[in-house]
């Protein structure tokens, strides 16, 4: 992580470049006509984006699927951008514990910034990976909209309208997605290899049977108890889990050892990100793909 003099140093003395619209070597910039939005990572900058339409400009910083978002070291690119945002979107929860540091060094009462753990009541040290709850992507859909109300009124309308369309039509897939797992696999027993999927198995009713522990620690970089990784290892050899969910960005050597038991046992396994795979796809196409792979999985 950058020393936060340096980021400091780096962000005001070029913060005059953010003013400026396009594209420069240093970085991505808005159009000085539109409010600049900053989302920390693409899967909440492309919820932004959807309900900003032709009115704000989102750039997000993390956008490449091979970026660990844990482990992100910020550029001065980014403490531009924070500097010129007028919206600062953050994941929070100590996911992306370089953002509030640009924040910090970058201060301006002009600026309007969410934190999405923050407004679901997730502390650090809880588990991060909120964007896999749909009751917190219904939360952040509807505080975008009445934040980007409130910094550009004179479009408001517009912004009530977009925030709207996106829940009732283009979620609509994913929601489906959702209710058609639920209502078919409630209380299906799966493993995972990690947290990231903890919220979404919750909201499909299935039985994510794998110790909290493990998934935890695989999640945050450390090594799981020798008793939780046997308890993994017997449910694998056992058949206990209809399906295993492992994160595919952040796939070690113990997480791929125990994705290879599971297909040798003839248990699916199914690869879920972090961020936008491939970086191109928006939110709900992203997160629909994975879904249906589930189903799939689990019987169709």
């Amino acid at each position: 992580m950058k020393p936060v003099l340096l980021v400091i140093l780096l962000a005001f003395a070029s913060a005059a470049a953010c003013g400026g619209g396009g594209s420069t070597a240093s970085g991505p910039s808005c159009p000085t006509d539109q409010l600049a939005v900053v989302a920390a990572e693409n899967f909440w900058g492309s919820i932004a984006t959807q309900i900003a339409g032709g009115k704000a400009c989102v750039i997000s910083i993390i956008s490449n699927p091979n970026t660990d978002p844990h482990d992100y070291d910020a550029k001065p690119s980014d403490a531009r951008l924070v500097a010129g945002a007028r919206y600062v979107i953050e994941n929070g929860a100590g996911y992306d514990p370089w953002l509030p540091r640009l924040l910090s060094a970058n201060p301006s009462s002009r600026r309007r910034t969410l934190d999405v753990a923050e407004l679901n009541g997730v502390k650090d040290g809880g588990n991060p990976h909120l964007w896999y709850s749909p009751a917190c992507v219904n939360k952040v859909i509807e505080r975008v909209t009445a934040d980007l109300k409130t910094l550009d009124p004179a479009n408001a309308s517009y912004y009530d309208l977009q925030g709207a369309q996106y829940q009732s039509a283009r979620l609509k897939d994913y929601s489906d997605a959702i209710a058609a797992i639920k209502n078919r696999y409630a209380g299906t027993p799966i493993g995972a290899s990690e947290s990231v999927f903890e919220y979404m198995a919750a909201a499909t009713g299935l039985n994510l049977i794998t110790p909290p522990g493990y998934m935890k620690a695989i999640s945050e970089g450390a090594d799981p108890s020798a008793a939780d990784k046997a308890t993994v290892d017997q449910q694998v050899a056992g058949r206990q889990m209809k399906v295993f969910v492992f994160n595919a960005q952040n796939s070690t050597p113990d997480v791929k050892s125990v994705a290879d038991k599971a297909r040798a046992a003839g248990i699916p396994v199914v690869p879920v990100t972090e961020t936008l795979s491939p970086a191109g796809l928006s939110f709900q196409d992203w997160q629909t793909k994975q879904l249906k792979a589930l189903l799939r999985a689990l019987g169709g």
